[in-house]
């Protein structure tokens, strides 16, 4: 199989990545959040936590692509406990307060909260479900190669950027005055509250569609 018909597929895989990294959502804004009440390294965590959920999503989402009358089901599960979660999220980053000197010896939890955020937010799901695995099939049918390097792709700009952003907000928060880090933290956690509202209507929407 020529090399210039996989390029498409390795574009495609680039794209996807650095599409999901960049565009808004619960991930992002807890990559932003973590990393302004405490530190980069928290931040980061929380960047490589689809390293970690992304695989049983993946099969999941196989799984979902042969027994198509239960998707409907499963993503109306995934988004109420998507809202319950990201409620609970909005609610502790609203409540944060300027951080103290000893705020980086306290446990923060960046990498568990990055995990379980990314398991329980639809987006993922939705996105292996509709285009990650059918061009993912697509990949393979050029070669093996071609879709191990789609896959490589896609999670290098997925987590180079995201890491990137981390990197960004460490710099500016130094520059912070306490007035801007409560109102940028009560944006962030306003914005996850409507993340969590969203996925709420969603799952609601699904259910009652059935």
């Amino acid at each position: 199989m020529p090399f210039d018909s996989s390029i498409p597929y390795l574009i495609m895989g680039a794209f996807f990545g650095l599409s999901a990294g960049i565009s808004p959502g619960p991930l992002l804004t807890l990559v932003i959040s973590e990393t302004l009440r405490h530190n980069r390294k928290e931040g980061i965590k929380v960047a490589v936590a689809p390293l970690i959920t992304d695989l049983p999503i993946i099969l999941l989402t196989s799984l979902i692509l042969s027994r198509l009358s239960q998707y409907s089901l499963v993503i109306a599960f995934i988004s109420l406990s998507g809202g319950i979660y990201f409620s609970w999220l909005g609610y502790e980053t609203l409540k944060t307060e300027v951080p103290d000197i000893d705020i980086k010896k306290k446990k923060s939890g960046s990498l568990r909260k990055g995990i379980t955020a990314n398991f329980l937010n639809p987006n993922p799901y939705i996105f292996w479900l509709t285009a990650g695995i059918p061009n993912a099939f697509k990949a393979y049918e050029r070669s093996l190669m071609t879709v191990i390097l789609y896959f490589l792709l896609f999670y290098v700009m997925l987590i180079g950027s995201k890491i990137i952003v981390a990197l960004l907000v460490e710099r500016s928060k130094n520059f912070l005055r306490k007035k801007t880090y409560r109102i940028l933290m009560l944006i962030l956690g306003t914005a996850l509250l409507a993340f969590a509202a969203w996925f709420f209507y969603e799952g609601i929407k699904i259910f009652a569609g059935r």
